[in-house]
């Protein structure tokens, strides 16, 4: 059945390559964001339809970021498509039709102007020299975006208390000072209250660098990076200690990679996992109807001077009609060490296929296949509940279904299978949610869900009931949820019942400063209690 999938997902990727006519990129801004939703607001969605992508812009190149699920005169309801977070204000951007221009009468009567105010009178820009039009002109005006946030998360129990500080910087500069660098960094500290010792003893635990870089921009066609970055162009193989050049030629852009790997266990700066290699990708025109973007690279990984790992990668995302978007991605090994004998060979590994189908404005389908690799986590705060769901779930074959009989509800299906020849590890589970967009005359959004879940040695049951509304206009936003969970341990035949409640909230203090507070109490059958309290405070520049 897989090999079905992966020749249907690249027979009809390869028609995204025709897609051409006249487009236009529609801007927006992330107004809220809850726990499953983004918000988009635009000027206006006259031209903005359910089902339809919208994009980030990353160093010139638009990647798909949501999903329209519903949307009003102005905003929008999405979904992110990959596993990527979103702050209010960032901008998103949509495709629409390029407004038809009025034709010109076939012979418009003239008057002459002086000379000198032609220029205005026309907006003509001015005719530069050769000696003018040099690359020392500025490239572009400065943008500097930066947060930096403080956060608490208390663990409460019967048999332990554990209290965690968490401190995060994000500085994102475009063009600073309107010159050709520009710089990306994102930096966490965190430890434990009363445990100052672990910190000294290993700084790397609780020192997290996620990005640190500089980009200089040679010309508009080509630029360089120095330090720790995520190139997006080959974001499967993590982030990169070296250097990164790109140069673009048209539609058509090339990239080389030298650099180190971070350390497996602390994510630390680690001189022996050398590794280097190049990518191609292709992008449709600007002015495409449909949207494709196609990369193609090589890597070769070693260890203390010995190959670890060569490999060839594929990754493509395209919309080859209004109604479908696709996306795929694969590696492809071509080395192999076994038992001290190194030789070559293809092995198909990291594969991960998506499509994304709006039948009509009320149905939308979706269907993926997900082999890659394990995620590691070096930091998690989720609960152990959610933590299970998406570690049992993310791997293998799923099917989504997202139906809306009317304007406020929408009702979905969701289905995972994970399997193996061997039968191991063997995974099943079933969602099935209904949300409600607004209550009437109670201005409150509601959901409602129950997820089961069967795996090699637990069964769940997961009933969850959830509110949020704006308490305060533009201030504070609130949110209520009780859980039911069920836990059967196969392995010894044990029954775990839990409820679960939690509130938080959202406050706006000021333009740029926010205040979070969250609260998770969790009762077993067994008179056993724990107690979550989370704290954050972030700063926006």
């Amino acid at each position: 059945m897989i090999k079905y999938l992966y020749i249907a997902f690249f027979v009809a990727s390869a028609t995204a390559l025709w897609g051409q006519g006249n487009t236009a990129w529609e801007s927006g801004a992330v107004s809220f964001t809850s726990s499953r939703n983004v918000y988009v607001k635009f000027s206006t969605t006259k031209d903005i339809k359910i089902g339809d992508t919208l994009f980030i812009s990353t160093e010139g190149r638009y990647l798909p970021a949501l999903l329209i699920d519903n949307k009003s005169s102005t905003s929008t309801v999405c979904t992110p498509i990959a596993d990527r977070t979103f702050q209010k204000k960032d901008l998103l951007f949509a495709r629409v039709p390029k407004p038809k221009s009025e034709p010109m009468p076939e012979e418009a009567p003239t008057k002459a102007v002086p000379e000198e105010t032609a220029e205005v009178k026309t907006g003509a820009a001015p005719v530069l020299t050769p000696e003018e039009d040099q690359d020392d002109q500025p490239v572009s005006n400065e943008k500097i975006r930066a947060r930096l946030s403080a956060a608490s998360y208390s663990s409460l129990s019967d048999y332990r208390d554990l209290h965690r500080m968490r401190y995060a910087l994000s500085f994102q500069g475009a063009h600073l000072n309107d010159s050709r660098f520009s710089t990306d960094a994102y930096v966490t500290f965190r430890h434990e209250i009363g445990a100052w010792d672990e910190v000294r003893d290993n700084l790397s635990n609780a020192l997290k660098v996620y990005a640190l870089s500089v980009r200089y921009d040679i010309d508009s066609m080509s630029n360089l990076t120095l330090g720790r970055r995520i190139n997006p162009n080959m974001s499967s193989i993590g982030a990169i200690d070296g250097v990164q050049y790109e140069r673009s030629f048209g539609r058509v852009q090339l990239g080389g990679i030298a650099g180190f790997r971070p350390d497996f266990t602390n994510y630390g700066f680690n001189p022996d996992l050398l590794e280097a290699g190049g990518y191609v990708m292709l992008v449709s025109d600007e002015a495409a109807t449909h949207h494709h973007q196609t990369t193609f690279g090589f890597m070769e990984q070693t260890n203390r001077g010995n190959t670890d790992r060569r490999f060839a990668y594929l990754q493509h995302s395209s919309n080859p009609f209004d109604a479908l978007n696709l996306f795929g991605s694969f590696e492809v090994d071509l080395y192999e060490n076994l038992n001290s004998e190194a030789h070559g060979t293809l092995k198909l590994t990291n594969l991960f296929l998506s499509m994304r189908y709006r039948v009509n404005r009320k149905l939308r389908l979706s269907l993926s296949y997900d082999n890659r690799r394990n995620i590691i986590y070096y930091e998690s705060y989720r609960s152990f509940i959610d933590q299970l769901v998406q570690d049992e779930t993310r791997q293998g074959l799923r099917f989504n279904l997202n139906l809306r009989p009317i304007k406020l509800i929408t009702l979905g299906l969701n289905t995972g299978w994970r399997f193996q020849k061997s039968g191991n590890n063997e995974s099943k589970n079933l969602r099935l949610f209904l949300n409600c967009s607004r209550i009437p005359k109670l201005n409150m959004r509601a959901s409602l869900s129950a997820n089961f879940l069967q795996t090699s040695f637990i069964e769940s049951q997961i009933f969850d009931l959830r509110l949020s509304r704006q308490i305060i206009k533009k201030r504070l936003d609130g949110d209520v949820y009780g859980r039911i969970v069920e836990y059967h341990y196969r392995h010894n035949d044990s029954i775990v019942r839990q409820n679960i409640v939690g509130v938080s909230f959202s406050l706006r203090i000021r333009k740029q400063l926010s205040l979070f507070l969250y609260y998770e109490g969790t009762f077993d059958h067994r008179d056993e209690q724990f107690h979550r309290i989370n704290t954050k405070i972030i700063q926006r520049f």
